[in-house]
């Protein structure tokens, strides 16, 4: 206990816990419309797309500067988005087909420029395999300040366009016919996707960021039936994810922080899978229980009733 209170009084780990809290906060909210769109694998490929462009801008730039190491893998992430789009619009390939062939082009790409830029003069201390697997701890105030104002814009305008991204999640017919930008808001939204994507590559790395975006709202699919309820209770969980595998890592010397943070989302999934009071496994053997039980009692008795008529 005294170690963890002498790790928490740290700048570092502060800056750490709070970029990891606002993350998953961001990634949860988000996750949300992604999995109820039935868009999971997106932020996988997002992720996935967001190397190259990590890549390309260092090239470009010669250094490790967060801002411009951001900025390309949007760029590359909403070029990903776009090319799987295009691909089903244009193609018969399925959605998931698309997904794959894109993730894999992208990831592919990323690694031959990582190779690249690992054989620059700066490139064996740039750090930049950091983003396949993440690693919160190299974080700074800068880079959490960074994280801070994205999550917290793309927080604000979620809860700004809320109603909008209701409607085109459930019914994007009707959500057209009465006149809502159906494209426009769902570049929106793909956007926002892309920038949560983005900010956590860092933290949790492009190949664990889609379990970062999708667990926390499975989880909490599983606790309500209301949007809302579920946008909120996938935020907390998310944060608490974030917050949980940071602390494992700071006390545990050694650990990684981003796989701690996805296998802490993935306790609370098993917790809401096993123990949610309508949805969990533990609630449906009791109510089959009673059922079976009841079914048992029914049949007693109508098995007495036929007794007694025949005397």
């Amino acid at each position: 206990m005294e170690h963890l209170i002498i790790m928490l009084k740290d700048a570092n780990t502060q800056w750490v816990l709070l970029g990891s809290l606002l993350l998953g906060a961001a990634s949860g909210v988000l996750g949300s419309f992604a999995l109820l769109k039935k868009q999971s694998l997106i932020g996988d490929a997002m992720a996935h797309a967001a190397l190259p462009g990590v890549c390309i801008a260092f090239l470009l730039t010669g250094e490790k500067s967060l801002p411009w190491l951001l900025l390309g893998a949007t760029i590359t992430g909403l070029l990903a988005t776009y090319c799987i789009q295009a691909i089903t619009r244009h193609s018969r390939l399925k959605t998931d087909t698309a997904i794959g062939l894109v993730l894999s082009v992208f990831f592919g790409i990323g690694i031959v420029l990582l190779t690249k830029a690992a054989q620059t003069s700066t490139g064996n201390k740039s750090g930049l395999d950091d983003f396949i697997f993440g690693q919160a701890a190299s974080m700074v105030g800068q880079d959490v300040k960074i994280i801070t104002s994205v999550s917290a814009l793309l927080v604000f305008i979620i809860f700004l366009f809320f109603k909008e991204f209701k409607v085109l999640t459930f019914d994007p017919d009707f959500a057209q016919g009465i006149g809502f930008p159906s494209k426009t808001l769902n570049l929106l939204l793909m956007t926002l996707i892309t920038g949560a994507v983005v900010i956590g590559i860092q933290a949790v790395g492009v190949v664990l960021m889609a379990a970062m975006l999708i667990t926390p709202a499975i989880s909490a699919r599983y606790w309500t039936e209301d949007l809302g309820h579920m946008v909120v209770i996938a935020g907390v969980i998310g944060a608490f994810s974030g917050v949980t595998g940071t602390l494992i890592s700071t006390m545990a010397v050694g650990l990684p922080t981003g796989p701690l943070i996805v296998l802490a989302a993935t306790s609370t999934f098993v917790v809401s899978l096993l123990f949610s009071p309508k949805r969990g496994l533990l609630m449906k053997l009791i109510k089959l229980y009673r059922l079976r039980k009841s079914v048992a009692n029914e049949q007693s008795l109508n098995t007495l009733v036929r007794k007694h008529e025949r005397g």
